[in-house]
């Protein structure tokens, strides 16, 4: 390292389009010490729900979860098979799995008016929005707590 004209060090900066560089990776291991040190372990388990016509794949769920919360990634429905309760179903089946996995709620970001209410229809709550969000005026972020099942007595 040299220094500046000012006395102050000159560090060398690189800039990469992918994440795949070694550098970059140095990084996330480097926050995800930190987070573990400090956090725990983030267990991270993907899940992924996909539901099919015979061959036809019509709608599915991608996500993860970890540090107890279930991450919703991706929920996609067929235009031929919306307004038939598959979301609803696909949410059901996230919710049970994120239950199994001892998960205390489960989150979702949108930038879709339409999203956003079958969200808030399925129980869910608006926690932050991401105001100016490119090509739109909003992004939403929502949660939804998941209660605790108990045993019938």
């Amino acid at each position: 390292m040299t220094k500046g004209l000012s006395g102050e060090d000159v560090l060398n900066m690189a800039i990469f389009e992918d994440t795949e560089n070694s550098g970059a990776k140095q990084v996330g291991s480097s926050l995800s010490g930190e987070r573990v040190a400090g956090f725990g372990p983030r267990n991270e388990l993907q899940l992924s729900i996909v539901a099919q016509a015979g061959d036809m794949v019509v709608g599915g769920l991608n996500g993860s979860t970890h540090w107890g919360w279930c991450y919703i990634r991706q929920l996609w429905v067929h235009a031929d098979w919306r307004r038939r309760g598959l979301g609803h179903r696909l949410m059901a089946e996230t919710e049970a799995l994120a239950r199994a996995r001892n998960c205390t709620g489960l989150y979702v970001d949108t930038f879709d008016p339409g999203a956003a209410s079958f969200y808030e229809r399925a129980g869910f709550e608006r926690c932050g929005p991401l105001l100016d969000y490119p090509d739109t005026p909003w992004s939403v972020f929502y949660r939804k707590r998941l209660e605790l099942e108990t045993g019938s007595a």
